[in-house]
């Protein structure tokens, strides 16, 4: 369902771009934005990854630089028997992570300083077992054509508001006007819903992944509350919002038209109902505590049976 109606979104933001260009420019100017579109599209294909890390100056990190991050990565790649990604570190203290890629083989994972030094072990492992399932759900890639889309209405509708011809349209020089105004807000509203659509399908399967969907429930509580640290890549470039874990922007808290992510309460309720279903006892507290019985064969469990109760270990592996 969470397919077909991604399928539906993106259809809608082909059909809005080709009318937008009807508009400019009637049946030529409709298959001229079809063929911007393509091009587009192409580039962003090949170039995504590239380009978004670029703009948030992510640092790729390996098993010499960053042991404990890039082997729990690789652990759990394995075990969504995915190839392994490429991992990169951002130089924000705001704790949060995204994925980018066209494909599971060409694909990268990046975490903020801030979410490797605040969150324990099991948070972390439960926030990049959400970005992988990305990857697998191929979310990066649908995420990048709609941004692209929604781009390219924009500017098809700066451009109708200087070479716009009224004779193209039945509502003549109105029908102009309502194009600059609504075709971009519309291919905002699509692209908004495109991302909230797949979130909550990664955080289904990244509980999955790594075994327990209450460690990513408790991530979600503190990247919630990470939110009041700003992030200040993330602001210059607010066009790449939606591809991490959780909005790195400040406000759109709630869960409506113009939030890029559903409401985080929300999404915490439908990982700890999964957790239920799955027969984990859930704790009324939102966090999970690093001593809490876990089941054997995690990929952080380098003894290679559970925990006990009583022991504890390190607050953040990278340190």
């Amino acid at each position: 369902m969470n397919y077909f109606k991604t399928g539906l979104l993106i259809a809608a933001m082909t059909a809005l771009f080709m009318a937008v260009g009807a508009v400019v420019g009637g049946a030529n100017g409709m298959l001229i934005a079809f063929g911007i579109a393509i091009a587009m599209n192409a580039f962003a294909y090949w170039n995504s990854d590239k380009v978004v890390l670029r703009m948030h100056n992510a640092q790729e990190v390996d098993e010499r630089s960053a042991p404990e991050y890039y082997n729990l990565v690789r652990d759990l790649a394995a075990r969504a028997n995915m190839p392994m990604p490429k991992v990169y570190i951002l130089d924000e203290d705001q704790p949060n992570a995204f994925a980018t890629g066209r494909n599971p083989e060409n694909a990268a994972v990046a975490a903020t300083k801030g979410l490797l030094s605040m969150m324990s072990r099991e948070e972390v492992a439960g926030v990049m077992a959400h970005e992988l399932a990305h990857i697998q759900n191929r979310d990066t890639l649908i995420m990048t054509i709609t941004a692209t889309l929604a781009g390219a209405i924009s500017m098809l509708a700066n451009f109708a508001m200087f070479f716009g011809n009224s004779r193209n349209n039945p509502l003549g020089i109105v029908g102009i006007i309502v194009t600059i105004i609504v075709a971009p807000l519309a291919a905002m509203l699509v692209q908004m819903a495109v991302s909230r659509t797949r979130e909550y399908a990664a955080d289904k399967l990244g509980g999955e992944i790594c075994g327990q969907p209450l460690w990513l429930a408790s991530a979600l509580a503190r990247l919630e509350q990470g939110r009041r640290i700003p992030n200040q890549e993330a602001e210059a470039v607010p066009a790449t919002a939606h591809l991490f874990i959780i909005n790195p922007l400040s406000g759109a808290r709630m869960d409506g038209l113009f939030s890029t992510h559903p409401n985080t309460q929300n999404r915490i309720a439908a990982l700890r109902e999964q957790a239920a279903n799955d027969g984990w006892q859930v704790p009324q507290s939102q966090f999970v505590e690093t001593s809490a019985p876990r089941q054997s064969g995690g990929p952080w469990d380098r003894s290679g049976g559970p925990k006990q109760p009583g022991s504890k270990g390190r607050r953040s592996p990278w340190q």
